[in-house]
């Protein structure tokens, strides 16, 4: 009898182990997505000065909008950081997510006033500066669907039995998604046939 209790004693604590170890594997997992993250978004930030630097010389009379797409970009980057320090923080990646918004509505200002110079739209430099700024822009979507595919394979085992048992005695924290509203995806398409 002694040795059935042992070899269940045994079993319960290997059950354990396991789902601990997986745990920090999916914890680890999310934290890497989001290195990914970080790398695509500080390429982002990188570009935006070259950006409004050459969009500057055309663009004289909109200092506004260039001065805010330059806040909105270093209050992203000091997000960023933040959210780097601690992938698990919620309210980091919330504020993340809330400064990538305002970078991204202040950018679409900034391109959309590039239109009415048309030198600024012919320009080499502002044209590869675009097209850098778009790839990076796809970048960071599909490191965004990592880590958030990652987040969510963590939470799942931290919330399913028996690893929720593990999880609140060890305290894993569930993890944020990085979500980026984008206003325009919310708006109905507007089509019109003339």
């Amino acid at each position: 009898m002694i040795w059935i209790l042992l070899g269940v004693i045994l079993l319960l604590a290997m059950i354990a182990i396991v789902i601990y170890n997986r745990l920090v594997g999916g914890r680890n997992a999310y934290k890497n997505a989001f290195a990914q993250i970080d790398v695509q978004l500080t390429r982002r930030y990188d570009l935006i000065p070259n950006l409004v630097k050459v969009a500057e010389r055309y663009m004289k009379h909109e200092r506004e909008t260039l001065e805010a797409v330059i806040q909105a970009r270093n209050q992203a980057v000091g997000n960023l950081k933040q959210a780097a320090a601690d992938p698990s923080d919620a309210e980091a990646m919330r504020r993340l997510s809330q400064s990538e918004q305002g970078l991204s509505g202040a950018l679409g200002r900034l391109f959309a006033l590039s239109e009415a110079y048309p030198d600024l739209k012919a320009n080499q430099n502002m044209m590869q500066l675009s097209e850098e700024l778009v790839s990076t822009e796809n970048r960071v979507a599909f490191a965004r669907q990592a880590f958030n595919d990652a987040v969510m394979a963590y939470n799942n085992l931290r919330e399913m039995f028996p690893g929720n048992l593990i999880a609140n005695n060890f305290n894993f924290q569930p993890a944020q998604l990085l979500e980026i509203e984008e206003p325009a995806k919310r708006k109905a398409v507007e089509i019109s046939f003339q």
